[in-house]
C-alpha cells in the first residue's frame, strides 16, 4: 500500500471520528427503527406508583421487551419472566377505596391488592371470562362468560348466574291450540274420572317441584342476534345489554397471499366495500329484581326521522319531496356508563349514517331516553374525543355528584369538554376557543380534568389541568413539541413520552407540578442517527384559493440561489396531522425529505383539507368531493413555492401513500401542467372499492350518492395522464387492496397510456414491514425525481 493511500485512509477514518456524518444513504434510512433506534412505547404505571413499565429495545433484539424503571433508581432494566407473569393488567376496574383492582388476563379474572401487591385468581377455567366489575358495596364481582353475566360473592365464595340469554325461544312458552282442540280436551276430562285424577296429580307434582326449584333468571331470546355487550349497574338492579345482527360475512372481501409457508396461495378475509349492509342493533334492559326485560325504542330521539340533505340532489322533481323518513333511522349503541349509585346510566347513540350523535340518559324502569346532547352534522360526526368510527366510544363519564355527565362535542367548531346536569338540565362548556382537546382524564378526587390540547397552536400539544366547574387552564408542560402523559395512580408523578420535530420519542418523568423539570429516562437513538444534523422543518402558512389558511412543513436545500426542483409530499389517512413540532409517524418520509433537501430539492408537506388539528370545518372539507379542496391545496402550495421560494415551475413532482397516493394519482390526472411526475404508494383509485365506515362518512354510499363517488375517484379521470407516473403497491394489502391499482392499470391500458409503471411487493400489506421493500420503493421514487426534475 502506497503512502498516499495510507494517508487518505487515515484522514477518512479521522474525519469520521471528529466530524459528524452528513451524508445520508437511502438504503440505510429506510431501515427505519433499525437505523433510528427502537423508541419506548406502551407505558403504564405500577399500581403502587413507584415504578413505570414500558416496551423498549435498546439492544436491537429481534423483538421488544418489557422494561421497568423505579423512581428511586431511575435506571431502566429488563423485566424478568416471573415478574411479567405476575404483572396485573394495565386495564381494569377498581373498588371504591382503590385498594383492589379487577381485570382479565389470559381469559381468567384476577383481583389485585394494590397495597400488598398480591394477585388473587377469581376464576381458573378453560373458558374465557371477561369484563369484571365490582358491585356498589364491593362485596361481589360480576363478570361475563360467553353470553351471560355471573356473580361471585367475595364473602362466601358463592356463584350465581344473573342473566340467561338464549338463542332459542324459551322452552316454557305455553302451547298454542285451536278452539276446536281445546273443546275436545275439556270434554274428555269431564267425561272420565281417571283422566281428571291423573291431571290433578300431575299438576300438584309439578307445583311441588317448582316450590323446591332454585330461582333462575328469565330466558332472554337472542332471536338470531348476538350479544355484543351486557353491563350491570353497581346496585345489581339492572342489566343493560346490546344485541347486534350477526356479522354479514358474505359482504367481506378476500385478499390472496402469494408467498406463504405452505407454498399455496392463501386467502385473507378483509373488510367489506363501501355501501355494504351494516348489522343493526337493539338496546335492552333486564330488571334483575322483577326478572323482566324489554327492548328500548329510539322513535322519540330528536331528528331520528330526518333525511340527509344530499338526497335532494337525487329528487325527482315530478313528485313532492319530503325531508322525513317513514320509520326511524337505524342507530348504533355504544357501551352504557352507570354512575356510582347505579340509578342513572348514560350512553352514546349514533345514527348508522353517522350524521347524528346523541348522548342520552336512560330511565332504567321505563327505557325512556332523555337526550343530554345532540350533535348533528350534514357531513359526518367526528373529531377528537368524539371519534368518527361508530364503534369507538369517545369521552363520556359521570362527575362526583352522580347526576352530571361530562363529554366532548364539536358544537363550537372545535372539540371541547362539556358537562350536563341530568337533574337541573344545565349545560356548560368547560373549555372553549379555536383549538382542540385530544385527551381528557378525571382526577381521582373528581375535582379536576387533566387534558391534552393544542391551545398554543396546531403545531404543539401540551398538558393542562382545569376545574370540573370550569375556569382557566393550568399549563404543566413548557417546551414546544408533543407530550403523551400518563398519571401515576396516586397522581403525584407524570410519566411522559415526549418528542420534538427532529427528536424522536423518549420517556421522561416529572412531578405533577406545573412547570416542573422533566428527567429523561431513555436514550434510544443510535450513533448512526445521531451523526446527522436533522432539520427542524420550518412551519409556514399560505392562503388557499378560497382564502382559508393552509399549514405546511418546509424542507430547504442549502443552495437556494438558483431556481431548483420541488417535491410535494401528501400524507396519508386523510384525517391525520403531519405539520407539527413533534416526531412524525411518517418518520421514514421525514428522513427522506432531509435526503432530498441534501440533493437540492425543496420539499413541501401540507396539512390539506380533511387533516386533523384544525377543527370541524377543516375536518369535513372533503365531504362529497375527495380530490376537491384537498387536491387544490397541493396546487396552491406549488404556486406559493414558485412565488416565494425560487422554484422552477417546470420541475415539480408529487408523491404520497394511501390517501396521499390517491391525491398523487388525481394530481397527475387533473393537473398534468403543474406536476411533472408522481409516485403513488398503496393508492385508492376508486372509492367504491374502499372500506365502508371511512368512505361512507365522506361520500355517503355509492348507490345513494353516485355523483360523489364519480367526482372523487381517479379511475374516471385517467385520460388526463401525461407526465410519468409510478404506482407502488403491496400485493397482500388488506386495507387498500391490490385490486385498486390492477383496475386502474387496465383502464390505462385501454386508454393507450404509456407513460406509467407499476412496482409490486408480493409479501407486503398496507404498512410495509421489510426494509428491503422500503429501500426498493424509495429508490424508485428518488430515481423518478432525478430523471424528471433535475
Amino acid at each position: 500500500m502506497n503512502a498516499k493511500k495510507c494517508i487518505l485512509i487515515f484522514f477518512v477514518a479521522f474525519s469520521n471520528t471528529i466530524f459528524p456524518q452528513t451524508q445520508l444513504i437511502l438504503s440505510e434510512i429506510m431501515k427505519g427503527e433499525d437505523f433510528i433506534g427502537e423508541l419506548p412505547d406502551t407505558i403504564f404505571w405500577a399500581e403502587n406508583s413507584e415504578s413505570i413499565y414500558f416496551n423498549w429495545n435498546p439492544d436491537n433484539d429481534i423483538v421488544r421487551s418489557c422494561y421497568k424503571v423505579d423512581l428511586k433508581g431511575l435506571t431502566p432494566y429488563k423485566v424478568g419472566i416471573e415478574e411479567l407473569r405476575s404483572l396485573p393488567s394495565k386495564d381494569g376496574t377498581y373498588s371504591r377505596d382503590k385498594n383492589k383492582k379487577l381485570y382479565e388476563k389470559n381469559g381468567d379474572i384476577f383481583m389485585y391488592d394494590t397495597k400488598s401487591g398480591k394477585e388473587l385468581p377469581i376464576t381458573n377455567t378453560v373458558e374465557s371470562e371477561s369484563d369484571p366489575v365490582f358491585t356498589m358495596d364491593d362485596r361481589h364481582v360480576v363478570y361475563r362468560l360467553k353470553n351471560n353475566l355471573f356473580r361471585i360473592s367475595l364473602e362466601n365464595v358463592s356463584l350465581k348466574q344473573l342473566t340467561h340469554f338464549t338463542a332459542n325461544i324459551p322452552a316454557d312458552k305455553p302451547e298454542e291450540i285451536s278452539a276446536q282442540k281445546q273443546w275436545i280436551r275439556d270434554e274428555e276430562i269431564g267425561l272420565f274420572d281417571v283422566l281428571q285424577e291423573r291431571k290433578e296429580k300431575k299438576e300438584r307434582t309439578e307445583a311441588g317441584k317448582k316450590l323446591l326449584k332454585i330461582d333462575q333468571p328469565v330466558k332472554i331470546p337472542l332471536n338470531g342476534r348476538s350479544l355484543k355487550t351486557a353491563v350491570i349497574g353497581p346496585d345489581e338492579q339492572f342489566v343493560i345489554y346490546l344485541l347486534v345482527e350477526k356479522e354479514l360475512f358474505q359482504n367481506n372481501t378476500e385478499v390472496p397471499e402469494y408467498i406463504t409457508e405452505s407454498g399455496y396461495v392463501e386467502m385473507q378475509k378483509a373488510r367489506p366495500k363501501a355501501g355494504s349492509p351494516e348489522p343493526t342493533m337493539q338496546l335492552g334492559i333486564y330488571n334483575v329484581e322483577k326478572d323482566t326485560s324489554f327492548i328500548v325504542s329510539t322513535e322519540n330521539l330528536p331528528g331520528i326521522y330526518d333525511k340527509p340533505e344530499f338526497l335532494k340532489d337525487y329528487w325527482n322533481k315530478d313528485s313532492p319531496y319530503t325531508d322525513q323518513y317513514d320509520s326511524p333511522r337505524e342507530v348504533y349503541f355504544l357501551r352504557p356508563v352507570f354512575n356510582t349509585k347505579g340509578d342513572r346510566a348514560a350512553l352514546v347513540i349514533r345514527s348508522m349514517d353517522n350524521k347524528d350523535r346523541w348522548i342520552a340518559s336512560l330511565d332504567l324502569d321505563t327505557g325512556s331516553l332523555f337526550v343530554l346532547d345532540r350533535q348533528h352534522d350534514e357531513c359526518w360526526i367526528g373529531g377528537p374525543g368524539i371519534k368518527e368510527w361508530k364503534n369507538e366510544e369517545g369521552t363520556l363519564g359521570w362527575l362526583a355528584d352522580d347526576e352530571t355527565v361530562w363529554f366532548q362535542s364539536e358544537e363550537s367548531g372545535y372539540s371541547h369538554v362539556y358537562t350536563f346536569n341530568a337533574r337541573t338540565k344545565v349545560r356548560k362548556a368547560i373549555t372553549e376557543g379555536n383549538w382542540e382537546v385530544y385527551k381528557v382524564q378525571l382526577s381521582n378526587d373528581k375535582d379536576y380534568f387533566y387534558i391534552t390540547a393544542n391551545r398554543e397552536g396546531p403545531a404543539e400539544r401540551h398538558f393542562y389541568r382545569v376545574p370540573v366547574s370550569g375556569g382557566p387552564l393550568t399549563r404543566y408542560t413548557q417546551d414546544p413539541g408533543n407530550y403523551e402523559v400518563f398519571l401515576s395512580p396516586n397522581e403525584k408523578m407524570l410519566a411522559i413520552r415526549y418528542s420534538y420535530s427532529n427528536q424522536p420519542w423518549e420517556l421522561y418523568i416529572m412531578p405533577n407540578k406545573p412547570g416542573a423539570k422533566m428527567h429523561q429516562i431513555t436514550h434510544s437513538t443510535t450513533d448512526a442517527f445521531n451523526s446527522y444534523p436533522w432539520r427542524d422543518p420550518e412551519i409556514i402558512q399560505f392562503a388557499a384559493r378560497d382564502q382559508d389558511t393552509v399549514y405546511a412543513r418546509l424542507y430547504r436545500p442549502s443552495n437556494t440561489n438558483e431556481k431548483g426542483p420541488a417535491v410535494i409530499f401528501v400524507h396519508g389517512a386523510g384525517y391525520l396531522q403531519n405539520v407539527h413540532r413533534w416526531w412524525s409517524q411518517y418518520y421514514r418520509e421525514y428522513m427522506f425529505h432531509n435526503f432530498l433537501a441534501d440533493q437540492g430539492y425543496t420539499v413541501l408537506d401540507i396539512d390539506y383539507r380533511g387533516s386533523e388539528g384544525y377543527g370541524r370545518k377543516w375536518r369535513t372539507g372533503v365531504y362529497r368531493h375527495m380530490g376537491g379542496k384537498d387536491l387544490t391545496d397541493q396546487v396552491d402550495g406549488v404556486k406559493f413555492l414558485i412565488e416565494h421560494y425560487n422554484i422552477d415551475a417546470d420541475r415539480v413532482g408529487i408523491y404520497g401513500g394511501s390517501y396521499g397516493g390517491f391525491i398523487t394519482i388525481f394530481a397527475m390526472f387533473k393537473y398534468p401542467e403543474i406536476f411533472r411526475c408522481g409516485a403513488a404508494l398503496r393508492s385508492v383509485t376508486d372509492w367504491a372499492h374502499y372500506n365502508h365506515p371511512y368512505t361512507s362518512n365522506r361520500l355517503n354510499t355509492p348507490a345513494e350518492d353516485s355523483l360523489a363517488y364519480r367526482r372523487s375517484s381517479p379511475i374516471y379521470y385517467a385520460d388526463g395522464l401525461k407526465g410519468p407516473l409510478i404506482m407502488l403497491h403491496g400485493m397482500a394489502d388488506t386495507n387498500v387492496h391490490f385490486q385498486d391499482v390492477v383496475r386502474l392499470s387496465q383502464k390505462l391500458i385501454e386508454l393507450g397510456k404509456s407513460n406509467w409503471d407499476i412496482a409490486v411487493y408480493p409479501m407486503e400489506d398496507h404498512g410495509f414491514k421489510e426494509s428491503s421493500s422500503w429501500a426498493d420503493e424509495y429508490r424508485r421514487i428518488f430515481e423518478l425525481f432525478e430523471e424528471n426534475l433535475k
